[in-house]
């Protein structure tokens, strides 16, 4: 498990002709290139943290901004570096947090293993591990400093699945409700997003949240990728995969999101907007409207009846049937049993969209509880028990059990990932030069 980086979040740096597409929605972007050249980072020089006594000093926070930047592809600005600097600091509080548990549970990550991420990297954007290094050197990064970052990294992806990997299982009832859950809204509007949030406590108010998320909004419309800007920037789950929030249906967003979506299309980028308790931006990567079927699993006994049967044969072969069902059928034995008694036929009807069916049997396949057997019914072949086995929804929009088992698993280490590293900094000491006291 990848917890920061995935393969190919740093390959950009030797394909800069892939600018964003995003607009904001009712203004052109005007992509540019990612900063070709080191900015200019001047700060004392020295110790600026202590994380329960770890030293982290000024060129540690440098070269974490310059990583940042060179991910992000954000151009640095007198008006976003402050911004860019902060997120440098709290990102060397988690991994010097990280680094320290994994001492505490000897998680020890090879040469190998590190090699092994940066040849993932590069071979995704196209280039050689070593000319992906040197584009990073030549940008003014430290190798020895990525490394231990990816690392950490590492280290503790294998360290949280390790301990917590029990706690991500998913029960069937859990993959039964979600399932339930986008059965019944496959039938609304859905959008397939990017999104990014600033927590408002964290970064130190609304005020400083809605300042930089304009800042992030106008470095992407100026070609700064949207997933590598979330992974940096993004304090949503979805950080870690590049903000993809996946499809999202009307009426499960915050009432301001659901607002600016109903407004937007497709590669368009929100401006900031504004929740309770931080700031998203949203990127409408594709919509559609819900199409969904209604499938029914179908089996019967019957007797074949004329058209034009007298009513004395349709009571006959009515209470025929009627007394083959108070016998005992099932779902799983009315074939067998309908074809050992003379006279009536079973058959398996299989799998069936509601709507190509006869109208005797819609209404049995629409309402009848699954594992029932219907009263007799006349059609115009002759007379029917209807066996209702299972009915489905059918979509596009609708995910096999397999992808929501997984993204379930995620999520629950995701969110472990999160009160994990909650808990290490609510106990730590943390200090700030200048802050003391």
């Amino acid at each position: 498990m990848r917890w920061m980086f995935s393969a190919g979040a740093l390959a950009f740096a030797l394909a800069l002709s892939h600018p964003a597409s995003a607009q904001v929605a009712g203004e052109p972007g005007s992509p540019s290139a990612a900063p070709a050249e080191t900015p200019d980072i001047t700060m004392a020089e020295g110790v600026l943290m202590t994380v329960n006594d770890a030293l982290i000093t000024s060129y540690d926070v440098r070269q974490r901004m310059l990583l940042l930047i060179f991910t992000s592809q954000i151009q640095p600005t007198e008006e976003n570096l402050a911004a860019i600097q902060q997120q440098a600091m709290r990102s060397l509080i988690d991994q010097q947090l990280q680094a320290q548990e994994l001492v505490r549970y000897e998680v020890n990550v090879s040469d190998a293993q590190i090699n092994s991420e940066i040849a993932n990297m590069a071979q995704s954007g196209g280039t050689s591990p070593e000319q992906l290094v040197g584009t990073m050197q030549q940008f003014g990064i430290d190798p020895a400093s990525f490394r231990d970052r990816l690392r950490t990294d590492i280290g503790w992806g294998m360290l949280v699945t390790g301990r917590y990997r029990d706690r991500a299982r998913v029960g069937a009832d859990q993959i039964d409700a979600v399932l339930a859950r986008v059965e019944d809204s496959a039938s609304r509007p859905q959008w397939l997003l990017g999104e990014i949030y600033l927590d408002a406590n964290t970064v130190g108010g609304m005020d400083v949240a809605m300042n930089g998320a304009r800042q992030l909004v106008q470095q992407i419309l100026q070609g700064a990728p949207f997933t590598a800007v979330a992974r940096q920037f993004s304090q949503a789950p979805s950080a870690s995969g590049g903000g993809d929030a996946g499809w999202v249906v009307e009426g499960e967003s915050p009432a301001a999101v659901q607002t600016a979506l109903n407004q937007m299309n497709p590669g368009q980028l929100s401006n900031p907007i504004q929740v309770d308790g931080g700031v998203y931006i949203i990127l409408v990567r594709d919509e559609r409207t819900g199409a969904v079927s209604t499938l029914a699993n179908l089996r019967q006994a019957g007797i074949r009846l004329a058209p034009g049967a007298s009513d004395a044969e349709v009571a006959q072969a009515s209470a025929q049937l009627g007394r083959l069902r108070d016998s005992g059928l099932t779902c799983e034995n009315i074939v067998s049993r309908a074809n050992e008694t003379p006279g009536i036929v079973g058959s398996e009807l299989g799998e069936a969209n509601l709507s190509d069916l006869a109208p005797p049997f819609q209404e049995i396949a629409r309402s009848a509880e699954v594992g029932s057997i219907s009263a007799p019914v006349r059609s115009e072949q002759g007379i029917h028990l209807i066996a209702m086995c299972g009915r489905r929804m059918a979509s596009d929009s609708i995910p096999s059990r397999e992808e929501v088992e997984r993204e379930l698993g995620n999520q629950q280490l995701n969110m472990v990932n999160r009160r994990y590293l909650r808990d290490l900094r609510n106990a730590a000491t943390i200090v700030v030069r200048g802050q003391e006291g």
